[in-house]
């Protein structure tokens, strides 16, 4: 006998499903106009070339609503259609920037959506497990340690894509797809935000600083028995990324690492002194005459003056700032500007190209819906029932708005470049896969919240 579902409930779940629906009919509705806008552009007409990947896109997004319609009535409203409308563009500007890797930006999509619905809906809530999250927390330690293995085997075997530089990619060539390539580092990120997570849930009360006066200063004494597992599965993660000299990532894990230490400790002392510690270090490495360090430098220098070489290693961020300039309010519209003149502007400097074409009112649109994901989130770990919920909500969302600050203010010019994607925006199989993992953990803590 099938057990009747509360009336309240069954009003919320309709609420969510028209929400969720017309969200993503604007969603769909700003994607195709712009598919169709950048092929009358390129070719003064519509052409099936320009149209399909938006169609594949559709599709994939329709699939997902309907599937958390018929399995996860209770959800966030807002998740999908801000992934969808962020992957959409994304897929537009790719078609725009680097019309080669389109195909494949295209199954990463349609993978990114699987996977989404896969951690959403998979394994179904049980009574003392009401996010069905059990699996990820048990096995912390397993999850991060085949992560930080992957991640060591780009040490012996990885490979680069474009055939010099850092070699960060793991990869092979499937039939009919071609060369497909993954970067360890993403998938470690979400690995350590659930180990973090886990860690922190179990040792909350325990991981409070205590203070020792010495004389008249009260000096932080921290739990060293408890803080010792935490601090040597990061710093062992941090150090194979500054083995790799992968920057960027190793900046973002630093970061959130002290974003949930504070959120489990209540100590703002511990996230000042770690954010003078970070920059310590940056500075050293500013100083330290190595060959090994020269990445570090030359992004300083061009932060500091990017117009002293500017047609050398400052050449990228110039071009970067000229293109936010000549995008004006409005932009120059799809397929009308220049953004092709930066290098790797599909994947480092996708906002440049967003913000050239659709102008300041795009580039903000941009950032209001990577504020208000981030902004969701939080919110999920402020009303979750459960510690590691909680946690796992908040630095999912710490991550996410992270990486997106850290990458949107290295483009225009207010901190030094570092190499990240733009979330669900910039070319990247990884990236997009593993971002759109989080969110399914996001609208799997928001059935608790919601059910709650």
């Amino acid at each position: 006998m099938a057990i009747p579902v509360p009336i309240h409930l069954e009003e919320r779940a309709l609420q969510v499903r028209r929400s969720e629906r017309r969200l993503l009919a604007l969603a769909a509705g700003f994607v195709g106009v712009n598919a169709v806008a950048f092929s009358l552009a390129v070719s003064g007409g519509l052409e099936w070339r320009y149209l399909w990947a938006p169609a594949v896109w559709a599709a994939a997004f329709l699939g997902a609503h309907l599937v958390f319609d018929r399995f996860q009535p209770l959800r966030d409203p807002l998740l999908l259609p801000i992934v969808g409308l962020l992957s959409g563009w994304g897929l537009v500007l790719v078609d725009r920037l680097a019309p080669s890797f389109l195909v494949r930006q295209a199954v990463w999509v349609v993978m990114g959506v699987g996977a989404m619905m896969l951690l959403a809906l998979w394994p179904r809530p049980r009574p003392g497990d009401p996010a069905g999250l059990r699996w990820l927390r048990r096995y912390r330690y397993t999850w991060l340690l085949a992560g930080l293995g992957l991640l060591g085997l780009t040490l012996i075997v990885g490979i680069n894509p474009s055939g010099a530089g850092l070699r960060l990619w793991l990869g092979g060539r499937l039939p009919i797809i071609g060369p497909v390539h993954f970067q360890p580092s993403e998938l470690l990120k979400l690995l350590m935000v659930v180990f973090l997570a886990s860690y922190m849930a179990e040792k909350e009360g325990m991981i409070r600083f205590r203070f020792q006066r010495v004389g008249s200063l009260a000096i932080a004494r921290p739990p060293l028995a408890y803080l010792a597992p935490l601090l040597l599965m990061w710093g062992v993660s941090l150090g194979l990324l500054a083995w790799q000299r992968d920057l960027g990532a190793a900046t973002l894990f630093f970061v959130v690492f002290l974003i949930l230490l504070y959120l489990a400790s209540g100590r703002w002392e511990a996230v000042v002194s770690g954010l003078a510690l970070l920059v310590g270090m940056a500075i050293l490495a500013y100083l330290l005459p190595l060959d090994e360090l020269n990445v570090v430098r030359l992004r300083v220098d061009s932060w500091l003056n990017p117009w002293r070489d500017a047609q050398g290693s400052s050449f990228q961020i110039v071009q970067s700032l000229l293109a936010l300039a000549s995008g004006g309010l409005v932009g120059q519209g799809v397929g009308q500007g220049f953004p092709t003149l930066i290098p790797v502007v599909h994947s480092d400097f996708a906002f440049a190209a967003a913000a050239e074409e659709w102008g300041l009112l795009g580039a903000l649109a941009i950032v209001v819906c990577l504020a208000v994901l981030v902004y969701r989130g939080l919110r999920l770990a402020l009303l979750a029932r459960h510690p590691f919920s909680t946690f796992l909500a908040a630095g999912i969302a710490s991550l996410l708005g992270t990486q997106s600050l850290i990458i949107m203010c290295g483009v225009t010019g207010l901190l030094p470049l570092t190499g990240v994607t733009l979330p669900f925006l910039s070319y990247g199989g990884s990236s997009l896969l593993v971002s759109s993992m989080m969110v399914g953990l996001l609208i799997k803590v928001s059935r608790e919240v919601a059910a709650g």
